[in-house]
């Protein structure tokens, strides 16, 4: 159990803490100078002054930050040179694209599904943002149900351990439940969701009603899943400066997780590893919401076979997530045209559609300066929240494209897996990630959701329906910052939460 200690001696150590991984995350740098470990030690000390904003802080991925109004999630980064955006504009086209089922006169264009979820990566990020879960009975647009059993043989376990895959399918229904087919064939089912509601009340008196979702296969085209398949509904993620997440020194990410364990105040978050679907390494997994990518290449290929049933060089299988029980499915005509190479999407689209995903700007902050935004900065840090949602880098200086070079972005997440409580778990082991754990969700962004998608869904599975119910939902080792959150007053929760909406 975490035990919450009274803010004013809660601070004080946050600070501390917070200071040592700033000396110490920049000394195994290895793409960094002598005076470029200063320059970095400085700026990503973490501040004691909540008079006013801090240097650069509305610039939230420094020169690569939008401050254009109009499709905020959508503009490229600022420092893109001219000679660049075509590749930009041709990937929002790939990204915005729609697959049409084989055999087809637009042959380019064919190949969807056969069993899928969209006909476009737009469909689900919506605008480039976050998706919901279904309303009223509507059929799931931009939220997925994954399925996933344990492993089950000495081999299988072995395969897991060498990271050799994240976790293995259902064997009727794959990967995730796909509710939309091509024409002749039926679909997989419906995600069903029903909603259990539960009153927290605060510290004041004021109540909150959360509410913890349940889910099913409606319609089941081919009988129940697997007794040991576990069901995780997951909502789209937005797609703001991926390529900058990436230029992040895994050292300091790595530095941070010892920090953490050293503290032995009951938050320790544990990196993420997996093989690189490209490479075959071992890398860093910073992407997905149990961090199960080390790329957003492999973000993007995962997403094209899965969702859209669509083969790249990254993920050649034709038939998507059609599984050997679907016979219907492996039967119809995919879309691989053999003089188009042997994927029915070719390097160039990944490449480019990889390369508009990577260099989608992140929104400059609103109000950095307001009284109350200021006020709840600093009860944000009092109440630990900047633990795991740590406010600051400095990108590598010799980051693979240029345009993420040596920038000081403010994502608010150490890119660790957390244990988040019984209440957020979904049971589900995805590669490092157990069935209680998920990444530390960057923060940068959140206050241009509602404006932007329409809707103020949150967390993995669009449970939450404000940012007050998505904090009261983080339990395990984010229970302190949560006790401490609903121990605020009115005013000063109001405070905190004009925080987030200005990030």
């Amino acid at each position: 159990m975490i035990r919450l200690r009274p803010r004013h001696l809660i601070y004080p150590l946050l600070i501390v803490a917070l200071g040592a991984a700033a000396q110490a995350e920049t000394a195994a740098r290895r793409d960094l100078s002598g005076s470029d470990h200063s320059r970095v030690r400085q700026v990503t000390r973490p501040t004691t002054d909540f008079t006013r904003a801090e240097t650069f802080e509305a610039m939230s991925a420094g020169a690569a930050t939008t401050t254009v109004l109009r499709d905020p999630f959508s503009q490229a980064s600022a420092n893109m040179p001219l000679e660049r955006g075509q590749d930009f504009k041709l990937g929002n086209a790939l990204f915005q694209k729609l697959w049409v089922s084989s055999p087809s006169s637009t042959q380019a264009s064919d190949g969807l599904g056969p069993l899928y979820n969209a006909r476009s990566c737009q469909s689900c990020h919506i605008k480039d943002g976050r998706g919901r879960p279904p309303e009223g009975g509507e059929d799931a647009v931009s939220m997925v149900l994954r399925l996933a059993r344990p492993a089950r043989t000495p081999e299988e376990i072995k395969a897991t351990g060498e990271h050799g895959v994240v976790n293995f399918p259902d064997a009727t229904y794959g990967r995730q439940l796909q509710n939309l087919a091509v024409p002749g064939l039926k679909a997989e089912g419906r995600l069903a969701v029903t909603y259990a509601e539960q009153t927290v009340t605060l510290a004041d008196g004021e109540t909150v009603s959360l509410r913890k979702p349940g889910y099913a296969i409606a319609d089941p085209a081919d009988g129940p899943t697997g007794v040991d398949t576990t069901l995780s509904g997951r909502i789209a993620q937005p797609t703001l400066g991926l390529g900058l997440i990436k230029a992040i020194a895994e050292e300091d990410i790595l530095e941070i997780a010892d920090r953490q364990s050293a503290a032995n105040d009951g938050i320790s978050g544990k990196p993420a590893w997996v093989r690189d679907h490209l490479t075959g390494a071992l890398v860093l997994g910073r992407f997905g919401w149990k961090a199960q990518n080390g790329s957003v290449r492999d973000q993007a290929a995962d997403a094209f076979s899965n969702d859209i049933g669509i083969s790249t060089p990254d993920a050649p299988n034709a038939y998507g997530d059609c599984t050997k029980a679907e016979s219907d499915c492996l039967s119809l005509p995919s879309g691989v045209q053999k003089r188009l190479g042997d994927v029915e999407a070719p390097s160039p689209v990944l490449d480019l559609v990889t390369f508009y995903t990577e260099n989608l700007a992140v929104p400059a902050r609103r109000n950095v300066d307001g009284a109350e935004v200021l006020r709840g900065k600093q009860r944000f840090y009092e109440a630990g929240c900047a633990s795991c949602h740590v406010p600051k880098f400095v990108t590598r200086r010799d980051a693979k494209d240029a345009l993420h070079s040596f920038q000081l972005i403010w994502p608010y997440s150490d890119f660790l897996l957390h244990d988040m409580g019984e209440g957020l778990a979904d049971g589900q082991q995805v590669g490092e990630a157990t069935g209680r754990e998920w990444r530390t969700q960057p923060l940068w962004g959140l206050g241009l959701t509602q404006a932007v998608n329409g809707n103020g869904f949150y967390l993995h599975d669009g449970r939450a329906r404000s940012l007050t119910e998505a904090i009261l939902w983080h339990g395990g080792e984010a229970q302190g910052a949560r006790d401490a959150f609903a121990a605020l007053q009115k005013s000063d929760r109001q405070a905190l939460l004009s925080f987030l909406s200005s990030l």
